[in-house]
């Protein structure tokens, strides 16, 4: 009884969970408004600081053992856990921003990916927002298989799928190493939900569920590093990284994303899934 009651929570709980949510999806607007040509990753730092203390709200990622920031920034080669710093953004970048809030004990956890137009490099460019759409598709494919699935690794496959089906000739690959998670009182907790189909079929799929599905995708392998600062994970052959995640749950009247506005309603309408608001 102990695993169900860590895994699954009530009504109740995941009402909870909407505010943080919100105050997730308002600090990563705030951010990807400031993204430009000349803006340093410290400064989106303090913007999506300023976003979630002004609701009253905290920094998960702060609460993170050895992490003092509001935000993760990776850049272009950068896939994940990039730290914000004096980096100065350019045209043509491939920007992934995470973070997540803290509200009364229960948190929100989500990323987004922008590409910095550059009229001089439209073929870069291409590149980078095809990999973003593939990787955000890729998200919602998989929040949508969350509706019907019976098991989490039904999510994983849906995620997988899509990214086959919709990559360049070539390919993308995903990151194996770096997975989605279970989130609730803790920004992280049980179980893991892989980016890829594998053997298990992973935990049941019923009411009370919340995950955060977070699949990360880059142009070339998917073999990664740890750079020098011991956060920054960055690819092995040096092509750009996507990242694209949203805090979901399960309840009795079907799924909500707790990190969008309009619970999903938009990224989910081309899979002919409508979400539904916690009862």
């Amino acid at each position: 009884m102990a695993l169900r009651r860590s895994l699954y929570k009530t009504p109740a709980q995941l009402r909870a969970m909407v505010e943080p949510g919100m105050i997730t999806a308002a600090a990563l607007e705030a951010v990807r408004d400031r993204i430009a040509p000349g803006v340093t990753t410290a400064e989106l730092d303090a913007v999506a600081h300023r976003a979630i203390t002004g609701r009253g709200a905290r920094s998960n990622f702060q609460m993170v053992r050895g992490y003092r920031h509001t935000i993760c920034a990776s850049v272009n080669e950068q896939v994940v856990h990039g730290i914000p710093g004096e980096r100065i953004l350019e045209a043509g970048d491939i920007v992934s921003v995470d973070a997540g809030a803290e509200y009364k004990g229960w948190n929100g956890d989500s990323a987004f990916t922008v590409v910095i137009p550059d009229p001089q490099r439209p073929e870069l460019v291409a590149e980078r927002e095809r990999l973003s759409d593939v990787t955000r598709g890729s998200l919602w494919a998989g929040i949508a298989a969350l509706a019907t699935a019976s098991h989490l690794g039904e999510v994983g496959a849906a995620i997988e799928d899509y990214i086959e089906a919709n990559a360049p000739g070539d390919g993308y690959g995903i990151l194996r190493d770096y997975v989605g998670h279970g989130i609730g009182r803790k920004m992280h907790e049980s179980p893991p939900i892989f980016n890829y189909r594998t053997p298990d079929r992973g935990a049941d799929v019923r009411p009370g569920l919340a995950v955060a599905i977070e699949p990360m995708v880059v142009i070339g392998d998917q073999a990664t590093l740890v750079e020098d600062d011991d956060w920054t994970v960055s690819t092995v052959d040096g092509t750009a990284g996507s990242h694209w995640e949203h805090s979901v749950a399960v309840h009795d009247g079907g799924i909500w994303v707790l990190t969008a506005p309009d619970g999903g309603a938009a990224g989910l309408a081309p899979f002919g899934v409508t979400p539904q608001p916690i009862a």
